[in-house]
């Protein structure tokens, strides 16, 4: 499941970094979070 959110989090930062500026920021985070959400998959020991 974490490893879905993580992926859906890329492909939004990936639309948000080839698309508008405005929301640039607001994509950026939500990178952030699906790092910290793979790092926290990978130290619990989950297989991805």
């Amino acid at each position: 499941m974490l490893w879905t959110i993580f992926v859906i989090l890329l492909v939004l930062w990936l639309v948000g970094v080839v698309s508008a500026r405005t929301l640039g920021g607001f994509i950026h985070i939500l990178l952030v979070i699906a790092l910290v959400l793979l790092i926290v998959n990978l130290v619990q020991g989950h297989a991805i």
